[in-house]
């Protein structure tokens, strides 16, 4: 039997903000939303199968550390589309600036950083 990812759950300062412009973006829907621990809330954003857990807890603490030199760091989260060029407009759309753009085998990638500073990555495979 092999496992399979279903969510992952991280800090965000506004999850509904944060799962709008990913509706917009990735085209996902919201799949639940309501309270949660420490006067918190959480919204779970994707799609039928696999989402994103979007939490904030009722006092956030902003990231004091580089997530690239810190253990248990998140450093970025990625997404696969079809259509790469399609995507990049809407980050653009969103407010967001793509970067980082490469090709490699076997596809090709870009990144952009959200306004809570968190980044992703969207890649095509060929």
């Amino acid at each position: 039997m092999t496992a399979s990812l279903e969510h992952t759950n991280y800090t965000v300062a506004d999850p509904d903000a944060t799962a709008a412009w990913m509706c917009d973006v990735f085209g996902w829907h919201i799949r639940w939303s309501g309270a949660a621990l420490n006067s918190g809330r959480t919204v779970h954003v994707g799609n039928d199968t696999l989402y994103l857990a979007l939490y904030t807890p009722g006092m956030a603490k902003k990231a004091t550390e580089d997530n690239y030199t810190t253990i248990g760091g998140l450093n970025h989260v990625a997404v696969v589309t079809k259509d790469i060029k399609d995507l990049e407009d809407k980050v653009r759309q969103a407010g967001f600036t793509p970067h980082s753009h490469a090709d490699y085998e076997p596809g090709h990638r870009f990144y952009f950083h959200d306004t809570d500073g968190i980044e992703y990555e969207v890649v095509a495979y060929d």
